[in-house]
């Protein structure tokens, strides 16, 4: 094994590699204020942005599910790596070279994790198909996208390949670079044969490499070539540790930056398709893989889209029925979006790739823009299916029809769909139709089916969680009305975030000074790490690794990562929380003190009730100091 890898070269991988860089593959990243960014958390489904990142401290946290940590543990929660996987992928990125305690520098890759040693074995095969498209044997691939409009030049932006048509072509090659025959059939890049022997899963076809959001190769789609090939026209990887189709998009890696920049996905059936929309500039488009479109592949995009009123996600389909069944199929997790959903098809049956050569790249950019809303296609759909001749029929149609318009949570657009609606049915009384809808929706309300909302953001941000207590997963309540807890919580902030603010004075406050136990514990975890005056420049690293259990160590990220609620953070800023904090334990004292005075009565020795006394009027001496002078009566 090639042992524990060296801690100076987790630290330089940290280092190298900013956090900010690497969520942003995953999701877009906007100004979060105070120097933060934030997106929609990829670890929960929500609709209004609550994950923050930190650049400056290297942290991350969602102030709704709670997840948080710093660039290695986004990898490893995100990509599910272990430790050791996460820093050999990122090491891999930055370049850095890692060492192994035991063994040295590592000369082998027997240490590696199974999925890092997947994703090379694809990465590996990518190449190696993709040379072999030069060869002779491939001249019927060469052919195939020609005859599809798409050039070498085509070909390699895609990374497209050809898969040889003997036995073990693939398996010889890996085995040559090291992988053995079981990495190569748990990848799916093999498949064990009669004999007990693996052979290529793919063989004589045009291979796309499909890519993860953070460009990983996990998988391959396969296309038949030949009539002798008795495989279905397109073959996928299988499941494996790193493909599930169900979570992969087609041209995601290409597209997401123009996605995240527009606001626009379009979503396509192929991935011929695909290729022709991006040649034809229309750069944001994304395919499935095998599999429909649904719950997962939402996620994906709402991540890149986030909650922005201008969003919008196109599906294109083919006209006939199999296509008109796909697009009703995505109409029905249309609520699930936070962005417009739209439609449009082709004339004559043709997808993006028959029109891209039919008629040029313009037909596809105009195909594009001659989308229709998809709740109206679908409306259209099933009014469609009823005779609008006589009464009976309209009212069957509204019967069937009105529910999905109650559906739409957007207030406005419900209201106008209602009347698109009567307009569709020949319904001169538009309010009748209005009302039928509001009813519909109430009803459902009522019941518990559709909350309320005036968009389709449902969550909340930090900056408008409303001031109730909040409770820490397996820990005790914060009050988040109280002025003690917003100050211990601001200076405990501060102490993170911006240390030298508070220090020295600040490692001179007693744990006991913070009242809530959460917030003491940080306090008690700061201590542990050497507390905040330190210099060194993994200082957060170390107060998160001296935290007592998970819950701490999310609430010091979670604290390390929110804004300071400040314009102007500064000594100043800093000094009053200092002295508010101290002011309140110099008052919890002098309340405890009065009691004991009480609680002594007449018959107590002079000496004690001397002693009490004096420390009263110290105490309190002390607390008119904080009050008159502030920071320096500290």
């Amino acid at each position: 094994m090639a042992g524990r890898i060296n801690d100076d070269d987790v630290k330089a991988v940290r280092d190298a590699v900013p956090i900010d860089a690497v969520v942003s593959e995953y999701l877009q990243l906007r100004n979060a204020g105070g120097g933060n960014l934030k997106g929609l958390c990829p670890f929960h489904d929500e609709k209004s942005p609550s994950f923050q990142v930190s650049p400056s401290k290297g942290f991350y946290h969602c102030f709704g599910c709670q997840a948080g940590g710093d660039t290695l543990d986004f990898i490893m929660k995100i990509d599910h790596l272990s430790f050791s996987e996460a820093v050999e992928r990122l090491a891999g990125q930055a370049g850095i070279t890692l060492r192994y305690e035991e063994g040295g520098y590592t000369a082998g890759t027997s240490g590696r994790g199974e999925r890092i040693r997947l994703v090379e074995a694809h990465k590996a095969a990518a190449l190696f198909y993709a040379e072999q498209l030069d060869g002779a044997e491939a001249e019927i691939g060469r052919r195939f996208l020609a005859e599809r409009g798409f050039d070498q030049a085509a070909a390699e932006h895609f990374g497209v390949g050809y898969s040889p048509a003997g036995w073990d072509h693939l398996t010889r090659f890996l085995r040559g670079k090291g992988f053995t025959d079981k990495e190569l059939v748990t990848s799916g890049l093999a498949q064990d044969s009669r004999s007990g022997k693996p052979i290529d899963r793919f063989r004589g076809r045009l291979m796309w490499p499909i890519r993860d959001i953070s460009g990983e190769v996990v998988g391959f789609g396969a296309r038949k070539l030949r009539d002798d090939d008795n495989g279905p026209k397109y073959l996928n990887t299988p499941e494996t540790a790193i493909y599930k189709k169900s979570q992969v998009l087609y041209g995601i890696d290409l597209a997401k930056k123009e996605i995240a920049k527009t606001s626009r996905a379009v979503v396509v059936e192929g991935y011929t398709d695909v290729m022709a929309c991006h040649m034809a500039g229309v750069t944001t488009a994304i395919a499935t893989c095998g599999t429909a479109f649904g719950g997962d592949h939402i996620k994906i995009l709402r991540r890149l889209l986030m909650d922005n009123a201008t969003a919008e996600v196109i599906f294109t389909f083919d006209g006939d029925a199999a296509g008109q069944k796909a697009a009703l199929r995505a109409f029905e997790d249309d609520q699930k979006f936070a962005a417009e959903t739209s439609i449009t098809i082709a004339p004559n049956g043709m997808d993006p790739c028959d029109l891209r050569l039919a008629q040029g790249d313009a037909a596809v950019s105009g195909l594009v823009e001659s989308r229709t809303p998809l709740f109206e296609f679908a409306l259209r759909h099933i009014v469609s299916r009823h005779n609008l001749e006589n009464p009976a029929g309209r009212a069957a149609a509204l019967d069937e029809a009105a529910p999905v318009v109650a559906n739409i949570k957007n207030i406005a657009i419900q209201h106008e769909s209602a009347v698109q609606l009567a307009g569709m049915l020949g319904i001169r009384d538009e309010q009748f139709v209005v009302k039928r809808v509001a009813q519909l929706a109430r009803w459902a309300r009522e019941r518990g089916n559709q909350p309320q909302q005036q968009g389709r953001g449902g969550g909340r941000s930090p900056e408008s969680a409303p001031a109730t207590p909040a409770v820490m997963p397996g820990g005790p309540a914060l009050n988040l009305r109280s002025p003690a807890h917003r100050t211990e919580r601001e200076l405990l902030k501060l102490a993170l975030q911006r240390p030298a603010l508070v220090s020295p004075a600040f490692d001179a406050y007693g744990i006991d000074e913070f009242t809530a136990p959460p917030y003491a514990a940080v306090r008690q975890a700061i201590q542990d790490a050497g507390g905040a005056a330190q210099e060194a420049d993994d200082y957060l690293i170390r107060v998160r690794e001296a935290a007592p259990n998970d819950t701490v160590r999310a609430l010091v990220t979670e604290l390390a990562v929110e804004a300071i609620h400040a314009k102007t953070v500064d000594e100043v800023y800093a000094g009053v929380q200092l002295v508010q904090v101290r002011l309140r334990a110099v008052d919890r004292r002098v309340h405890e003190v009065q009691g004991t005075m009480s609680r002594l009565g007449p018959q107590a020795p002079p000496e004690q009730h001397a002693a009490v006394q004096e420390e009263l009027w110290v105490l309190q001496q002390y607390g008119r100091r904080l009050r008159n002078r502030g920071a320096e009566g500290l």
